[in-house]
């Protein structure tokens, strides 16, 4: 029975994702998506009958969001963390998704071992954001491990996506806007070509806190940057157009 797919005595809980019936297996004391991996994949396209990579892919719940979202044929999630790479793949059994899902327990930068270089449609990744580790009391924990550079970092991401993705595939990501002068070094380094760029504000008066990028590898030089998308209207409360994302 599905039931038995979630672990209670551990903690878990099963989310509803508000999405075409689907569910997401979550551990509060370990980590839980945000509002970044919604955005990203409401932003990440896949051409019909594509192979998707999502790197860093935690509990799971971008590929699952594509599985309902695009026309994928393939989607695969790389996450390095054990158990929480085992409880993505329960997500997957849980909603019956395991012939277009597949869940990798490794470091992406083993990639490679399993994936053809050069033969992916699209890479997604929403990877960690902070550099400064030095305040980490306990690097294993999976919440220090999901936002800081700990077992990988950005040029790694780039680099893996690079090698992934077939020429004119596409790269999409989510970070932070004070790092784009690096995204950007990164980007070129690996013949990936930003085409893409959307800033996300909590507040339309606010600053952005999150970018959304789009790049196509071996492209030529263009950059379209679309209009901001606001998180909340008013505390606590979401905009139409971020509901609307949300399904509701």
């Amino acid at each position: 029975m599905k039931e038995e797919l979630i672990r209670e005595e551990l903690g878990e809980r099963l989310d509803d994702l508000q999405c075409e019936a689907l569910f997401l297996i979550q551990n509060p004391t370990k980590f839980c998506f945000g509002i970044d991996a919604v955005l990203l994949a409401n932003f990440v396209k896949v051409k019909r009958g594509g192979h998707a990579v999502d790197l860093c892919t935690g509990s799971g719940i971008v590929p699952v969001l594509l599985s309902a979202k695009t026309q994928a044929k393939k989607i695969t999630g790389i996450e390095i963390q054990e158990d929480i790479a085992e409880m993505a793949n329960r997500s997957v059994k849980y909603n019956s998704l395991e012939e277009k899902i597949d869940i990798i327990n490794d470091d992406i930068a083993n990639a490679l071992k399993y994936i053809k270089h050069s033969s992916v449609d699209t890479v997604s990744v929403n990877p960690p954001y902070m550099k400064d580790t030095t305040a980490i009391k306990n690097p294993d924990l999976p919440l220090a491990i999901a936002r800081h550079e700990l077992l990988t970092d950005l040029d790694k991401v780039v680099e893996i996506a690079g090698k992934l993705l077939k020429e004119n595939g596409k790269f999409f990501m989510i970070h932070r806007p004070s790092r784009l002068s690096e995204i950007f070094a990164a980007l070129k380094k690996n013949r990936i070509e930003p085409k893409r760029m959307r800033f996300v504000h909590p507040y339309m008066e606010s600053k952005a806190n999150l970018v959304l990028i789009e790049g196509v590898k071996g492209s030529g030089v263009w950059l379209d940057v679309e209009p901001p998308l606001a998180v909340y209207k008013d505390k606590n409360i979401y905009t139409d157009e971020v509901l609307k994302i949300y399904g509701r």
